[in-house]
C-alpha cells in the first residue's frame, strides 16, 4: 500500500504545482482514506481545502494533523501556527504543550516554536525559548530584532535596547529595527543614530517596508531634537512610501461601512438568550492609538481581571461560523452571511476557545482595536461580555496613527485624507452602534482618563461590574508582557502629555483637521 500512496501524493504535488486544486483535493482525500497517518499530506489537503475558502473543514484537518505530531519541533511550530490563524487557539496550545523542547537544542527550531508561542500570546515561554537558542550560539540580525521584540514585551527595556543595538552592528539595511531603536527613548543630541540612518537611506531599496521605516525612525529622532520642520518632512516621505505599497480605496472603505451599517439594524442584533459558565470577557475596542493598551493595563491590575493582550480571537471565531476565509477583519462577502450566522454557535465557539486565557480569573480582557467594527456581532454572540470603546480627540488620534507606521495592519493611516475619510467612517460607525444598541458600549474618554484617572477606572469597574479597588490607575506596578507599539511606553506613569501633540505641526495639519471638521 506504501508505494500506492506514494503516487498519489506525488501525483497530488504534481496538480498542485499545475494549480489544478480540485483535482489535488480529490487526490490527497484518496491518499488519507489509505492512509490517515500521513502528516504532510493532511496539511496539503487543509491548505487546499483552506483556498477553497472552507474554514471549518481547513480546521478539523489540521486539528488532525496537530494530533499526529510527536518530536518534530518544525512541524510543531508550523502546524500551531495554522492553527492559531483558523481559530483553534485550544489545540494550537495543546499541541505546543505536547511537545518537549528541552529535547532540541537547534536555535532555528526554538526560536520557531517561540514565534508559535508569541503568537498565542504567551510572551514569557516565547522568551525563553529564545534567550536558550541565543544560549546555544544561534545569532543573526533576525534574531536580534524579534529577540528585542521579546524583551521589550516583557518589560526588559534596557535589554532590548542592547539587542536592537547589536542587530544594527550586525550591518543589515534593517529599518524596523532602526525605528524601534528610535521609539526605546527620547532621543539627544549627543546621543543617537541619525547618522547611521542617514547612511542607510543612501543604499536602501527605494520603495521598501525598510525605506520607509528608516524615514519615520528619522521622524522621531528629529522630533525629540525639535527639528519640526525637517521631522515632519521625514514623516510625510515614510508615508508616502508605505501608502503606495497599498491597496487602499476611499470609496471602497466607505461601500464596507455602508454595508455593514445596511446589515445590521436593531432587530438584527438581538441576543438569544445565551448565558455561559465560566470567566467573562471584557472587549476593549477603538481607533488605534486611542489608548486601548493603557485602558488594559489600567483593568489587568483588578484582581479578578487579567489581560490576554492583542488578539484576534473573536475575528477568527467570526469566520469560523461563517465558513468563510479571509484576511481581513470583515469584508463584504462576509456581511452577506451574517443574516445566516448561529449567534449561539458563535459565542459558544469563542469562549470554547478562548476562556483558558483567563488563568483562574473570573475576567478576561479581549483588546483588539479595530473589533469596534464588530460591536454589534460581539453583543448579539455574548450579550454578557462588557464592550468598553475608548474614545480619543481627533486630531491626536489621527496625527498618532499618521506617525505609528503599522506595517500593512492600517493602511489608511499613510495618507491624510485617507486618514480623516477612516476616521469620519469610524465615528459613523460607533454612532450607530451606540444608536441601535442604547447603553451597550461604555465610552471611555482619552482625555479623562489620563487626567483623572482614579475617578474614571472607578466608572469602568462599575460599568463591569466589578468591585473598586484602589491602586488599578498605578500602571506602573503592572509587571505583566505587552506586545503592542506602546509597549515601552505603558510602563510609565500615566500622564497627559500626549494631549495636543499635534499641534506641533498645526500649520502643516491644517488640511487633515480641515477634514475631519467637515
Amino acid at each position: 500500500m506504501s508505494a500506492a500512496v506514494d503516487r498519489l501524493w506525488l501525483r497530488a504535488q504534481r496538480y498542485i504545482a499545475e494549480n489544478q486544486i480540485d483535482a489535488a483535493r480529490i487526490t490527497l482525500e484518496a491518499l488519507l482514506n489509505r492512509d490517515p497517518t500521513r502528516l504532510a499530506a493532511r496539511m496539503l489537503l487543509a491548505s487546499t481545502i483552506l483556498s477553497e475558502g472552507r474554514v471549518r473543514e481547513a480546521a478539523a484537518h489540521t486539528v488532525a494533523a496537530s494530533e499526529m505530531l510527536l518530536d518534530n519541533a518544525e512541524a510543531v511550530s508550523t502546524t500551531a501556527h495554522c492553527l492559531v490563524r483558523l481559530g483553534e487557539m485550544v489545540a494550537a496550545r495543546d499541541s505546543l504543550r505536547r511537545f518537549d523542547s528541552s529535547r532540541t537544542a537547534d536555535g532555528r527550531l526554538l526560536t520557531g516554536l517561540a514565534h508559535a508561542y508569541q503568537e498565542l500570546g504567551d510572551h514569557t515561554t516565547a522568551l525563553a525559548l529564545m534567550e536558550r537558542a541565543q544560549a546555544n550560539g544561534f545569532d543573526n540580525p533576525d534574531f536580534r530584532y524579534f529577540h528585542s521584540l521579546q524583551l521589550q514585551f516583557n518589560g526588559r527595556l534596557p535589554d532590548a535596547q542592547r539587542e536592537l543595538e547589536a542587530c544594527l552592528k550586525l550591518g543589515p539595511t534593517y529599518g524596523r529595527a532602526s525605528l524601534t531603536l528610535a521609539r526605546m527613548r527620547k532621543q539627544t543630541i549627543e546621543s543617537n543614530h541619525l547618522d547611521y540612518i542617514r547612511k542607510q537611506l543612501q543604499t536602501v531599496e527605494h520603495g521598501s517596508e525598510d525605506h520607509a521605516a528608516f524615514e519615520f525612525a528619522q521622524f522621531k529622532i528629529l522630533e525629540d531634537l525639535d527639528q519640526t520642520d525637517k521631522a515632519f518632512a521625514a514623516l510625510a516621505r515614510g508615508n508616502a512610501l508605505m501608502y503606495a505599497r497599498q491597496r487602499h480605496d476611499i470609496a471602497r472603505e466607505r461601500t464596507l461601512f455602508d454595508k455593514l451599517i445596511a446589515h445590521t439594524p436593531a432587530q438584527s442584533l438581538q441576543p438569544h438568550a445565551v448565558k455561559f459558565e465560566g470567566p467573562t470577557p471584557i472587549f476593549i475596542v477603538g481607533l488605534p492609538r486611542s489608548g486601548t493598551t493603557l485602558l488594559d493595563r489600567i483593568l489587568d491590575n483588578h484582581s479578578m481581571v487579567v489581560s490576554t493582550g492583542e488578539r484576534t480571537d473573536f475575528p477568527r471565531q467570526l469566520r469560523w461560523a461563517a465558513d468563510l476565509h479571509g484576511h481581513d477583519l470583515i469584508d463584504e462577502a462576509l456581511i452577506d452571511r451574517l443574516d445566516r450566522l448561529d449567534y449561539a454557535e458563535l459565542g459558544r465557539r469563542y469562549l470554547q476557545q478562548t476562556q483558558w486565557r483567563a488563568q483562574g480569573k473570573p475576567y478576561y480582557l479581549d483588546k483588539l482595536p479595530p473589533n469596534y467594527m464588530l460591536v454589534g456581532l460581539i453583543h448579539r454572540a455574548l450579550p454578557q461580555a462588557p464592550i468598553l470603546h475608548m474614545v480619543r480627540d481627533s486630531m491626536d488620534v489621527c496625527f498618532s496613527n499618521y506617525k505609528a507606521m503599522f506595517g500593512d495592519a492600517y493602511p489608511y493611516s499613510y495618507d491624510l485624507p485617507a486618514l480623516a475619510a477612516h476616521y469620519c467612517q469610524y465615528r459613523r460607525l460607533m454612532q450607530h452602534w451606540h444608536t441601535v444598541l442604547p447603553g451597550r458600549v461604555f465610552d471611555v474618554t482619552y482625555n479623562e482618563l489620563v487626567r483623572n484617572p482614579d475617578a474614571v477606572a472607578r466608572d469602568i469597574l462599575a460599568y463591569c461590574n466589578l468591585p473598586f479597588e484602589p491602586g488599578c490607575a498605578d500602571t506602573t506596578r503592572n509587571t505583566t508582557a505587552v506586545d503592542t507599539l506602546s509597549s515601552a511606553q505603558v510602563r510609565e506613569p500615566i500622564h497627559a502629555r500626549t494631549l495636543g501633540e499635534w499641534k506641533r505641526y498645526e500649520t502643516l495639519l491644517e488640511p487633515l483637521r480641515a477634514a475631519l471638521a467637515r
